[in-house]
């Protein structure tokens, strides 16, 4: 008889313990990095290799930092609501162009239109992993100080702009340095 009850005990917690797990949304996963300071690069940009970009170069503004490549997917389906996030001028939007080909980012953003005021190389991934990406798309919203706000992982929808994105742009773009 304990031979069939300990395998069925077995069975409902790990049942439990899986159904816990569907609950979970991929985007809450917690960043180490929320309201500390963002991990400094120096990165060539995009459209202007021979130009670096820092995060002391953005001091003083509110800026969204969306990690994307022209081969994700995902990255594919949030574009549309960047290049409409773009247009509101809410923040600074600069993108880390991750583990992707120079030609192939710019011909995608010459297609699907480019949201970003600056867009930056991470051909080998350095950044991504100072910022512990775990994979394309993420943003992180950081304040005028150069503090990591926000992080979003996965593609933003347009219910993230306006109920987390827009708020809290706004919220950090009222506070003085």
């Amino acid at each position: 008889m304990l031979k069939f009850i300990i395998p069925l005990l077995l069975f409902i917690i790990l049942s439990i313990f899986l159904a816990l797990g569907l609950n979970l949304k991929p985007s809450d996963i917690p960043s180490p990095f929320i309201n500390k300071l963002a991990p400094n690069f120096s990165a060539s940009k995009l459209s202007a290799p021979e130009q670096k970009l820092t995060p002391a170069d953005l001091k003083g503004q509110v800026w969204l930092f969306n990690v994307w490549a022209s081969w994700c997917v995902s990255c594919r389906a949030e574009h549309p609501i960047l290049n409409q996030l773009a247009q509101q001028h809410a923040a600074v939007i600069v993108g880390l162009n991750y583990k992707d080909e120079p030609s192939n980012a710019k011909n995608w953003l010459n297609t699907l239109g480019n949201p970003y005021d600056v867009s930056i190389m991470d051909q080998d991934g350095r950044i991504g992993i100072d910022y512990g990406v775990y994979g394309v798309p993420e943003t992180f919203v950081i304040d005028k100080k150069g503090l990591i706000r926000y992080k979003h992982t996965g593609p933003i929808s347009p219910d993230d702009v306006q109920q987390i994105f827009l708020p809290l742009i706004a919220k950090l773009q009222a506070e003085t340095e």
